[in-house]
């Protein structure tokens, strides 16, 4: 075997394989240069406290290298501790929780209040340097989203009739207005959006939404050229429990409907599937509890997940 050169040792010591890296990911950042990216921040993806300062220091460098990130969080989990501390009682209808009252204002106060804000301001920390700003809202600022009452049936199992079921406070987005968000992206200074799935409808009335769902109706709002689904799996897997690489719409409800996507696997495609028919240049579901997975996904020819696109 012939000795490296001197030169080719130099190009193997440290520093040389980041500037690889880097050399290597141009193609991919100049694609998403001055593209808008909205992330789905779940509630288990958000992980313990080293794991969220990496997504922002992450959601940082995105917005550095030419990216516009849009942020929408979640926050199940922490509505469901803050709820028993609290005293409150959580009643489910088929996996969905009834939001009364007393549940929607634990709901506002968690996902606008400590989360939203701590998020926001992980982004601030991390961009000190830079001066890179997280801003956190919710659907209510601005008229950002308004909503309409969900409804949903169920089958009464001994007379096999639909009834409708009443979920309380839960919503759909009915219109996005994406002006905010257009200002605070397009501004010239460096703000990150950071948005809790809370909205109000034409009456006033408070509501929460599903977050997979307002990410992907500010996505198809905002054009998006991506929107990633940071989740606590590795991405849509095949019978064999293989991770699918990509997926057509079609592919995704032939996945939905053949009994491949399951549980909470189905409405996260169901958003996906939305989105991409909403003009999304493609969704990606990935585990977001892996760190750097946005960068893998967005300046690697790997990926990090499953990708559907239209």
């Amino acid at each position: 075997m012939t000795p490296p050169t001197s030169v080719e040792a130099d190009s193997q010591g440290e520093g040389w394989a980041t500037a690889k890296t880097l050399a290597e990911a141009l193609p991919y950042i100049q694609r998403y240069d001055r593209e808008t990216v909205v992330i789905k921040y779940g509630g288990h993806a958000m992980g313990e406290e080293s794991v969220a300062k990496l997504f922002a220091a992450d959601a940082v460098l995105l917005k550095m290298l030419g990216v516009h990130p849009v942020i929408v969080h979640g926050g199940g989990p922490q509505i469901s501790a803050m709820l028993e501390r609290a005293g409150v009682k959580s009643t489910f209808i088929d996996g969905l929780r009834v939001t009364d009252e007393a549940t929607m204002e634990v709901a506002e106060m968690v996902l606008s209040g400590a989360i939203n804000k701590e998020i926001a301001n992980w982004i601030t920390l991390a961009g000190k340097e830079a001066d890179v700003r997280g801003v956190g809202l919710s659907g209510k600022d601005a008229r950002l989203i308004t909503v309409e009452k969900v409804t949903r049936t169920k089958k009464d199992p001994d007379s096999e009739i639909e009834r409708m079921v009443d979920l309380g406070f839960v919503g759909d987005p009915k219109k996005v207005d994406p002006k905010l968000i257009e200002a605070l992206i397009y501004a010239d200074e460096d703000y990150i959006p950071v948005i809790a799935p809370i909205g109000v409808a034409e009456d006033g009335q408070t509501y929460n939404i599903n977050a997979d769902t307002v990410a992907g109706a500010l996505a198809g709002a905002l054009n998006a050229k991506r929107m990633l689904l940071l989740t606590d799996v590795a991405g849509v897997l095949d019978a064999d429990g293989e991770l699918i690489r990509q997926m057509s719409v079609a592919e995704a409800r032939a996945a939905i409907e053949g009994g491949v996507a399951t549980g909470g696997m189905i409405p996260k495609l169901e958003t996906a599937i939305a989105a991409a028919e909403a003009g999304v240049g493609a969704v990606v579901i990935l585990d977001g509890r892996r760190p750097h997975a946005m960068l893998v996904e967005l300046f690697t020819e790997h990926g990090a997940g499953t990708l559907i696109s239209p």
